[in-house]
């Protein structure tokens, strides 16, 4: 898996992402940061470790203007959607009323 530009991998119970092996309990690693050979990286590094704090930031703001966008797009579909299911009613009445002219003209015929 890839994420941030980093290679990510789940392995043996652990997540290993470009040498960085995550802790997969707390209580192995203490508030669950990443380890890598004899050293100890914060939490807020991130999975990758190389991810840093304004990459982050921008990337949660990225990602809820995405969602917000996703939303209207959402909202959008449910708009056409009852647009052409009330184009669909309207033209089956016009048909069916088009149908009853057709008759009524016909017995109109016959008449004379």
């Amino acid at each position: 898996m890839n994420l941030a530009g980093q290679s990510l991998k789940f392995e043996n119970g652990q997540w290993i992402a470009g040498g960085l092996i995550s802790c997969h309990f707390v209580q192995d690693c203490g508030r669950n940061p990443l380890v890598t050979a004899g050293s100890v990286l914060p939490p807020e590094t991130g999975i990758s470790g190389g991810v840093d704090r304004r990459e982050a930031q921008r990337l949660r703001r990225r990602n809820q203007q995405l969602e917000e966008e996703n939303n209207l797009l959402r909202l959008k579909v449910d708009i056409l959607l009852d647009m052409v299911r009330k184009l669909s009613e309207t033209t089956a009445e016009s048909h069916l009323m088009e149908k009853e002219l057709d008759e009524l003209k016909s017995v109109s015929r016959r008449r004379k």
